[in-house]
């Protein structure tokens, strides 16, 4: 796969408005600060799923590496192995990639700079910039103070270098049980920046980690281990998310104090997205209580998960275009979202018939024996997606919806009397009903066709107002269909009450719907409108033999009329 300055081959930076990301990397740039040179990083903790806050991140700064000609790292944070798993590796690779980025070779661990970490720290033990602290975590905690109270100082803050440096090769070589002892930077506890007030920056776990193993029994904070990661890479602009930009002054105090390769750190605002779950701790929740189906649940927001519910990574690249990039917290519609993902798949995906919820129709002055194959258009949007044939029969499913008994105002689909054309095909009128003995519900609908109005033929010209779709009974293909909706019925997921607010129908399973048959052939990554009914695509659990098709997205915001109604 190409390098990340070559994906996409996007268009300048400069044909359009910039954000201030770009100012800044432009600024830096014209001035000649590094030599000229881009070089930037996605640095996720390989600790749970990427979602689509990640995914915004991911085509920020693979694409800020790209427009300007320069290289993105991809760097595992890996510093705390008692959450971190090989599967998460893998899983974030994979979206990557998916997405459409690559990180040309250039993958790096955190642990892959532990021994040099620890040669930092000796480094400031050294030039009496930190001590080894004997207070336990809540001690700690209990001594930083608050916002408008100064901290404490450690009764060690002032041990003698040397001591410091005996200490720390001691917690090193696991002398010391855990959490005995930690490493602190000795800065200010007076400090109205709260990361300032002598932070750690190693504790003690034996805990085995999935690249190192046992060999390390201190670990590195990831306050400590990010600056200067950042700083071996030789990375120019460390892009983050807001909630960095107080941890800001403490990465630079680390880089200065080493008179290390100074990275400029520069923060954006994370997405917000309505109806979604965000927050890694409550996906893990969701999926380890078993509210949802795994990481990849096509109502999870992860990548996987999408991916799994047929949105493109062309979607997923255009939202992020689309709502950009600034330094104030808003909250997003995912609407914008679920526009990104019909405008791309109206695009690429084959229009098909199916039907959800069947109702059987039989047209009587047709010939019982006879099939026709009649030509459908796969995409209207696309010329070059061509045609396929489907097959015709006297007996039809119509969806219920599509028959009514006494119409409402303004229906124009199948009622006693009333015409309607099918998809594709011809005419029909209904004649009459056939209704189920004990529940007096209408089970069939009889109609007769008017064989002079099939699709395509020169005179076929007369006029109904509805057209609705239908799939051939003797031909229909079996399938269930699951329909997907957002997760939360309120717009935020908030405060200790979140899940009171998860939507009970977010999954809906239908079973005995009907497809045309072309679907039998349908494999994962295939794209389809169910004609009149949204996006669809193949899922990979077949249910008893049966394929199973998952609701991408309807085919305009049910939500919005919802909302105003």
């Amino acid at each position: 796969m190409a390098d990340s300055t070559q994906e996409q081959g996007g268009a300048s930076p400069a044909a359009k408005p910039l954000n201030f990301i770009q100012e800044i990397v432009e600024a830096d740039i014209q001035a000649g600060k590094n030599a000229g040179a881009v070089q930037t990083r996605f640095p996720p903790e390989p600790n749970g799923y990427l979602h689509i806050g990640h995914a915004k991140s991911i085509c920020l700064n693979f694409g800020i590496a790209r427009d300007y000609h320069g290289s993105c790292n991809l760097r595992f944070d890996d510093t705390n192995p008692v959450k971190e798993d090989v599967e998460y590796v893998d899983s974030i690779r994979e979206d990557i990639r998916w997405l459409g980025f690559d990180w040309g070779g250039r993958e790096f661990y955190a642990s892959d700079y532990f021994h040099q970490l620890a040669v930092y720290a000796v480094q400031l033990i050294t030039a009496g910039h930190a001590f080894v602290c004997d207070l336990t975590a809540e001690e700690i905690r209990q001594s930083r103070g608050t916002l408008t109270e100064p901290g404490t100082e450690s009764p060690y803050r002032d041990r003698p270098v040397d001591e410091n440096l005996t200490l720390f090769s001691q917690m090193r070589a696991g002398e010391f049980p855990d959490g005995a002892r930690t490493l602190r930077a000795k800065i200010d506890m007076a400090s109205p920046n709260i990361n300032l007030r002598d932070p750690v920056m190693y504790r003690i776990l034996r805990a085995e980690h999935h690249r190192t193993g046992n060999t390390w029994c201190i670990y590195p904070t990831y306050d400590w281990a990010h600056g200067q990661s950042d700083s071996i890479e030789r990375i120019t602009h460390s892009v983050c998310t807001l909630e960095f930009e107080d941890h800001r002054p403490l990465y630079d105090w680390y880089i200065r104090e080493l008179g290390i390769h100074h990275p400029q750190q520069i923060e954006f605002a994370r997405l917000n997205l309505t109806y979604t779950v965000m927050s890694k701790r409550k996906l893990l929740q969701l999926v380890e209580e078993k509210v949802v189906n795994g990481w990849d649940d096509p109502r999870m927001p992860t990548i996987c998960g999408l991916r799994r519910r047929g949105f493109t990574p062309e979607s997923i690249r255009l939202f992020a275009e689309r709502i950009g990039v600034s330094k104030r917290e808003t909250m997003i519609d995912v609407s914008t979202l679920e526009d990104c993902v019909r405008e791309d798949l109206n695009k690429r995906a084959r229009r098909v018939l199916a039907v959800l919820r069947p109702l059987k129709v039989v047209i009587d002055n047709y010939p019982e024996e006879k099939v026709e194959d009649l030509d459908a258009v796969n995409n209207p949007e696309d010329p070059s997606a061509g045609s396929r044939t489907v097959p015709f029969s006297r007996e039809l499913y119509i969806e219920q919806d599509d028959f009514r008994e006494i119409a409402p105002p303004k229906y124009f689909r199948l009622t006693p009397g009333a015409e309607v054309r099918l998809r594709y095909a011809y005419i029909i009128k209904c004649v009459s009903v056939v209704k189920d003995s004990s529940s007096g519900e209408v089970a069939e609908v009889h109609c007769t066709y008017d064989p002079e109005t099939r699709s395509g033929m020169a005179n076929s010209g007369r006029k109904v107002k509805g057209t609705i779709h239908w799939v051939s009974a003797r031909h229909a293909l079996d399938v269930e269909v699951r329909l997907y909706d957002r997760l939360l019925l309120a717009a935020e997921a908030g405060g200790d009450d979140w899940k009171d607010r998860l939507n009970p129908d977010s999954l809906s399973v239908l079973n005995g719907c009907k497809a045309e048959p072309s679907l039998a052939q349908s494999t994962i990554g295939d794209l389809f409108q169910f004609e009149r009914l949204g996006y669809f695509c193949p899922d990979r659990d077949g249910s008893n033999g049966r394929p199973v098709f998952n609701r991408t997205v309807t085919l305009r915001d049910t939500w919005a009329k919802l909302q105003k109604g």
